[in-house]
């Protein structure tokens, strides 16, 4: 199982003569249960999901695409809140003081599932107090029983403030994790000024075994080991709404790495030419979703019949 540990908030996004605002499911780890989910990966959430109105909504959303949420309890506090940021601002501003998502206790992470072979950790989850501590030594737990930690690198102003706070703040859990996921634009407003590759050969000093970066339509590179870099073309897509792509792209990632563990093997056994069809399933996924409005993953079955019809080099896992 993929068990993914993180925020649900409530987005409050303009109407289009923004005169009112609409509520939206929203929140990184949200985001990436439902579409690993809609791929057909067995997936949970781990998220503290409020008693109030919202909360609530935000359960009823992820149970309505498949998501288990037997690990996700209820909270007292309220939901955590985005709205569009100040003017000079970041884009957005989070309302996150004291609300559900980050007051996790020891006995509440205690409920993860033990047949999670693949732990995903969303950046604010293990950056933000109170608990943030309580969460990385809670999934070292489930790592020495063999389960790999994925590590999802996003830029938050909002929250972090600063580039080098933001570094700072991720220090530790980028040491914890065997696997990193970060886009180009955020490392590059982490890590102003530099080479996503160079980056991501620091992100490996600190001990991940694998570092996975997209860049929009340069597509998508891994590099490993020693440093050794494999890069992959984005899918050749119609673009209706980039909004989405990168939440496909962690999908399908968490899915491969999940069938690895599963076939008892380790990210060092992945071969070349696995890694290469990793890359090109996660380009293929997040094409179709940019094709559809409103961040829209394909389920399983529309990325086969999509491959059937658009079959490339690399792709043959998905299309089975």
């Amino acid at each position: 199982m993929i068990t993914v540990i993180g925020e649900a908030f409530m987005d409050l996004v303009p109407t289009a003569d923004e005169a009112m605002v609409q509520a939206v499911p929203a929140g990184r780890a949200l985001r990436i249960a439902v579409a690993a989910a809609r791929l057909g990966y067995p997936v949970a959430l781990m998220a503290r999901l409020s008693r109030d109105r919202f909360g609530q909504l935000l359960r009823r959303h992820a149970g309505q695409h498949g998501v288990d949420l037997s690990a996700a309890p209820d909270a007292d506090e309220p939901a955590t809140l985005a709205a569009p940021g100040p003017a000079h601002g970041p884009a957005r501003h989070l309302y996150y003081a004291g609300t559900a998502d980050w007051q996790w206790t020891a006995a509440e992470l205690a409920a993860l599932p033990a047949a999670s072979s693949v732990v995903y950790l969303s950046t604010l989850a293990c950056c933000l107090p109170p608990a943030a501590g309580r969460v990385l030594r809670r999934v070292a737990r489930q790592q020495s029983r063999g389960a790999l930690a994925v590590l999802d690198v996003r830029a938050h102003p909002e929250v972090m403030q600063s580039p080098g706070r933001g570094r700072v703040l991720l220090e530790r859990p980028a040491r914890a994790a065997d696997v990193i996921r970060a886009s180009a634009a955020d490392i590059g407003w982490l890590y102003p000024g530099r080479a996503v590759e160079d980056v991501a050969r620091q992100f490996l000093r600190l001990g991940p075994r694998l570092v996975v970066i997209s860049r929009g339509a340069a597509g998508l590179l891994a590099v490993r080991g020693a440093g050794s870099v494999l890069h992959r073309p984005a899918y050749p897509a119609q673009v209706t709404d980039p909004a989405g792509a990168g939440d496909a792209v962690t999908a399908v990632l968490l899915g491969r790495l999940h069938a690895l563990g599963l076939a008892g093997r380790r990210v060092e056994d992945l071969a070349g030419r696995e890694l290469m069809g990793l890359l090109d399933q996660a380009a293929l996924v997040a094409g179709l979703t940019c094709e559809r409005p409103g961040a829209d993953v394909p389920t399983a079955v529309e990325a086969r019949l999509a491959l059937r019809a658009r079959p490339r080099a690399g792709d043959q896992a998905l299309a089975r």
